[in-house]
């Protein structure tokens, strides 16, 4: 690789603020806030607002729309409209 045109690659803590979740890992990312993780070290922390523990598929939480059911309750509601 050619030195001085990579972006650094350290650790970084993500910290998941709607379930109030962090995790360790490695990226290219960087921040200018930082926190002091579980093994006495301080990091940059970066907030997102989805990770695995609160997204919905990953949950178990996630919804299966019935769309041919959503059709037929509109058609019932509102009435079949078409070529008369």
């Amino acid at each position: 690789m050619k030195p001085g045109i990579h972006p650094a690659y350290g650790p970084v803590v993500f910290r998941d603020r709607a379930a109030n979740y962090a995790f360790l890992t490695r990226s290219t990312m960087s921040s200018d806030k930082t926190i002091e993780w579980d093994d006495g070290n301080t990091y940059p922390v970066v907030d997102v607002e989805v990770s695995h523990v609160s997204h919905p598929f990953y949950t178990g939480t996630a919804r299966v729309l019935d769309t041919a059911g959503r059709v037929e309750r509109f058609e019932r509601r509102y009435g079949r409209r078409g070529a008369n």
